[in-house]
């Protein structure tokens, strides 16, 4: 590949305070449905390089195959096993012996045929422009957004985002809820796993973790509260958005390479965030039977998340002598993701039917409205609040608030309807733990859906993480981490 330079570990990606900061990308042209700008959208010019471990690429190739675009561009994958001299092409793990376009053993190539004097990193997903034979692009936030919109006139008009409203990846009246939660998610979920992953000394680690924890809490309340959700089981509404999209990559790798591999285990999705497990799994086995929604589940790849990142922590560990070394794997979890039940979807329709009971029950108007998927949403006249409704809806303290199961016919409390299928407590962040009163657990250990549960007033790790947080927090301030762009 013609590279000279001494080989660089992944350790060396750190800061000397042992902070881990990702660089922003470089390439930041924009593909236009205009036919007469710079890179106008055409069938067949642009190849887009991914491969099948990086959540970067990953968001790529999921909105790629959500909006039909498998005929349109090119899909070049690279081997996972990240190398001193970056991603290769070897013609395992999804990859071709060589880059199809130019017979290239590496993407590192690929990045000195647009300039022969780049000196950054050899990043993924890269979109390339076959006719200019350059880069276009580099940074996965604007690669999926181009995809959004800019080849709508190439495709179905089922799959065109402008005829998609409400519903579509990127609707406008979510717009700025979108960009706000992308925000804070990319620093402290998608890209704190990184930073803790990453970081090489104990004080840029805790700095790192509180947050990304005290994150996921944030994102545990957001499901529990209807009104935030817009009354359906995804981060905004009924429909999966570009939320969804950014926080799924991070939440498939999580329990299976993150919290074991990257230390990220303060807790874990399943066994201590029902309602982000239970949202993960919905979008995961395509529950909502979403158009070309397979492509969730047909692209996630535990077993090569748990290589990828023990290999990423072996070549930490060793630096230049890494690849001497073997790469130890972890096992676990067993079962890398639950399966989507009968239960679960009983528990749906029983949601589903209690949200519209109560949005009826506690307007003054005609009652709820439905959207096409018969999630229940607020009446614009309404005389409770939005802060009311999700009180009500946190604390079950109504008694217009019953909901109905479809199949037991029992009184449903909608506290525990995210719950893990491995669970027999549910919790959520602001909420405490709940118990049953007695009766409700069958004789293998699992929860009846219909049983009634009462609330405790615990927090866990509130104790004993306190004053770490604290510390955690002081450590980061003092280190002075400027924000960090939305780079892969």
């Amino acid at each position: 590949m013609g590279d000279t330079g001494a080989p660089r570990s992944t350790h060396e990606h750190a800061d000397k305070d042992g902070q881990f900061r990702r660089k922003d990308s470089v390439f930041r042209d924009w593909i236009s449905k205009d036919p007469s700008s710079k890179f106008p959208a055409e069938k067949g010019r642009y190849a887009l390089y991914c491969n099948l471990g990086c959540p970067w690429a990953h968001r790529a190739i999921l909105v790629r195959a959500l909006k039909n675009l498998e005929n349109i561009i090119q899909m070049i994958y690279t081997d996972f096993d990240l190398t001193e001299n970056g991603w290769l092409f070897t013609g395992r793990n999804g990859s071709t012996d060589r880059d199809p376009l130019y017979g290239f053993a590496g993407l590192k190539q690929i990045y000195l045929k647009a300039d022969p004097n780049y000196e950054g990193r050899y990043t993924v997903p890269t979109l390339w422009d076959k006719k200019t034979e350059t880069i276009v692009n580099n940074e996965s936030s604007e690669i999926i957004r181009m995809l959004y919109t800019e080849f709508d006139d190439l495709i179905e008009p089922m799959y065109r985002e402008s005829n998609k409203g409400s519903k579509g990846l990127i609707p406008e009246h979510l717009l700025s809820e979108i960009d706000a939660m992308n925000e804070w998610v990319y620093n402290t979920v998608n890209n704190g796993v990184y930073k803790c992953g990453f970081a090489t000394s104990q004080e840029a680690y805790d700095s790192s973790l509180y947050p990304l924890f005290e994150s996921l809490d944030r994102l545990e309340a957001h499901l529990s509260n209807p009104v935030a959700c817009h009354g359906g089981p995804f981060l905004f509404g009924s429909n999966i958005t570009e939320a969804d999209l950014r926080l799924y990559t991070t939440i498939a790798r999580f329990d299976t390479a993150y919290h074991t591999i990257f230390m990220c285990n303060l807790k874990s999705i399943r066994s201590d965030y029902p309602r982000i497990y239970r949202w993960f799994r919905r979008i995961y086995h395509n529950a909502s039977n979403i158009p070309k929604g397979n492509v969730f589940k047909d692209t996630t790849h535990p077993d090569i998340y748990r290589y990828g990142y023990s290999n990423a922590k072996r070549r930490q560990t060793w630096g230049t002598d890494a690849q001497d070394k073997p790469v130890v794997v972890p096992r676990g979890p067993l079962t890398a993701y639950d399966p989507w039940t009968e239960d679960d979807q009983d528990i749906d329709n029983g949601r589903r039917i209690a949200l519209k009971h109560m949005f009826e029950k506690n307007g003054t108007g005609t009652g709820a409205g439905s959207d096409t998927n018969g999630t229940a949403t607020p009446t614009s006249n309404s005389t409770t609040t939005a802060s009311d409704f999700a009180n009500m809806f946190i604390n079950n303290t109504t008694t217009n608030a019953g909901a109905y199961s479809s199949k037991a016919n029992g009184k449903l409390d909608l506290t525990s309807d995210m719950r893990s299928p491995r669970t027999a407590t549910s919790s959520s962040p602001n909420m405490g733990s709940f118990v049953t009163k007695g009766e409700g657990i069958e004789e293998d250990g699992d929860i009846d859906p219909s049983r009634n549960l009462t609330k405790r007033s615990t927090t866990q790790y509130e104790d004993q993480n306190a004053k770490w947080y604290k510390a955690a927090k002081k450590a980061e301030k003092k280190s002075g981490v400027p924000h960090v762009h939305l780079a892969c």
